[in-house]
């Protein structure tokens, strides 16, 4: 006699959606620690009222959903800071459309549809699409800059170096190993760094990072990897940007610009 089987447990079924949610949370705070609190308590209140999901067009749009609503919820003042690169950061954020952010991030990089995106904020489609394309022209006012390329395989390189290009901005260098890349640091200091984790010659493209962010200071990263389970363990500080190879360009761009609109990073330890 076969035995029926039992539906999954709901904590289960969201386990896989968290490092996804904590991503969102940390873009769109620019902070690991904020906001894996907002994570956290989006995971905690559906746990409690599963409810709260089994309307949604899917598991992972209720999940999002709920953690939008408790960020909409809530005030998010920005304050006076004495720190130059917080200062920067508050800048920008007062040029942004209330919203416009948080549906770009929801469609670059997490990938949702415009009626996903619409079900995640209670909008209706045109105003997703108004909220998306306002981003784009508010985050294009960032300054512009001058970004290092860590990425051992060469037409990556190329074509990461066209998109960073066809944004106004700079390629200081493409370097293929850690060796290479400390010299270009070195050499010119980058605004930014994409970087892949592993690099054809063996060497890690984590510990190149590492290794200039120890001597320069808070320069925003974005990894772009196949393994971004490597970053997102949540163990340790995490960059507020990973990305999953392969990307498109349209993820790349909303990256870069949300890094550069933030000009900082979380502390990488490794």
């Amino acid at each position: 006699m076969s035995q029926i089987s039992q539906p999954e447990p709901l904590s289960n079924q969201l386990s896989s959606f968290v490092p996804a949610l904590r991503r969102h949370a940390r873009a769109l705070t620019g902070d690991q620690d904020n906001g894996d609190q907002f994570a956290l308590a989006t995971l905690e209140s559906i746990l409690q009222k599963p409810d709260l999901v089994q309307d949604a067009a899917s598991l992972k749009v209720g999940l999002f959903g709920v953690f939008f609503q408790a960020w909409d919820a809530q005030t998010h003042p920005i304050t006076a800071s004495d720190d130059p690169t917080v200062s920067d950061a508050q800048q920008h954020l007062r040029l942004l459309t209330p919203d416009s952010r948080h549906a770009l991030l929801l469609h670059s990089i997490e990938q949702f549809s415009i009626p996903e995106i619409a079900q995640i904020m209670a909008r209706p489609d045109s105003e997703v699409q108004r909220l998306i394309s306002d981003a784009h022209a508010e985050i294009a006012k960032s300054i512009a800059g001058r970004i290092l390329v860590i990425e051992d395989e060469a037409m990556i390189a190329m074509d990461l170096q066209d998109i960073v290009e066809e944004m106004g901005h700079s390629v200081t260098g493409m370097a293929a190993t850690h060796s290479q890349a400390i010299t270009l640091a070195q050499s010119t200091k980058p605004d930014l760094i994409l970087s892949d984790i592993q690099l054809g010659d063996g060497s890690s493209g984590i510990d190149a990072v590492a290794e200039i962010l120890t001597g320069f200071g808070d320069i925003p990263v974005i990894f772009i990897t196949a393994f971004p389970e490597y970053l997102l363990t949540g163990e340790r500080p995490e960059p507020a940007f990973v990305m999953t190879k392969p990307y498109s360009a349209e993820q790349v761009k909303s990256a870069l610009s949300q890094a550069m609109f933030f000009r900082s990073s979380c502390e990488i330890e490794l």
